[in-house]
């Protein structure tokens, strides 16, 4: 084997590497974020402590693959496509890592609710929920198969999200409109609808990181919000 060939092989060992770490943490990523809204569905206090601890593995997997992906740099000087690959994968490893928090801070949402019935029936969270992660599911897929095509389709996918967001919005103002008493249960709810929302923003982060690395053309895909007032602090806590 040619000396070329030898450097080529040993860095397609490190991006191979770095592609497995950023689906491993997707995929932890992902059980948080389902966990932590069953915590919410079931009343289930010690999952929702249980998914704050995970959140400690979340960060070293994180700060493991951002050496890994130094490393790789110093190690192997990569350029063009196969550098833009390990930039991405840096900038999703952060991105990840965020989506992990807000999972933590929708469990502590639920700690703080205790086990109090919730204001409302919970239907538009709980799809909020796994609509967000079929999105981060689809960008990581996209990732693997370095999609921009499908990493658009992902984007646009935002909207149904933020729909879901505005409706569960509407219809807690009006609960608090009506009885001023259940304004702090109202405000727990509509703090979980916030964090998932922007969770999905996260999403349509990392499909934009992907269209970067296969086209090497970095922008907003995200389509405009006329009336965007969720955002702000992506921590209530």
């Amino acid at each position: 084997m040619s000396a070329a060939s030898t450097i080529r092989a040993a860095l397609d060992r490190d991006l191979h590497q770095i592609r497995d770490d950023v689906l491993r943490l997707g995929s932890l990523v992902n059980e948080q974020l389902r966990l932590s809204i069953k915590a919410l569905l079931d009343r289930d206090l010690s999952l929702a402590h249980q998914v704050i601890a995970t959140d400690e593995r979340i960060n070293e997997l994180r700060y493991k693959m951002e050496q890994e992906c130094l490393a790789t740099i110093a190690r192997q000087q990569p350029a063009a496509s196969d550098l833009r690959y390990i930039i991405t994968a840096m900038h999703m490893s952060v991105e990840l890592e965020r989506m992990g928090d807000h999972a933590v801070g929708i469990s502590g949402i639920v700690i703080r609710m205790g086990g109090e019935q919730p204001l409302k029936p919970l239907l538009d969270i709980p799809r909020m929920q796994t609509l967000t992660c079929e999105m981060l599911d689809q960008a990581l897929d996209a990732f693997v198969k370095m999609d921009p095509a499908q990493a658009r389709s992902v984007v646009l996918r935002d909207d149904e999200v933020d729909a879901l967001y505005n409706q569960i919005l509407r219809e807690l103002l009006t609960y608090m409109a009506q009885d001023k008493k259940v304004i702090a249960r109202a405000m727990y709810l509509l703090w979980i609808a916030h964090i998932l929302e922007r969770t999905a923003d996260r999403v349509t982060n990392l499909c934009e990181r992907v269209i970067f690395a296969a086209t090497g053309e970095l922008g907003d895909y995200k389509p405009p919000k006329p009336t965007d007032i969720s955002k702000g602090s992506d921590n209530p806590m």
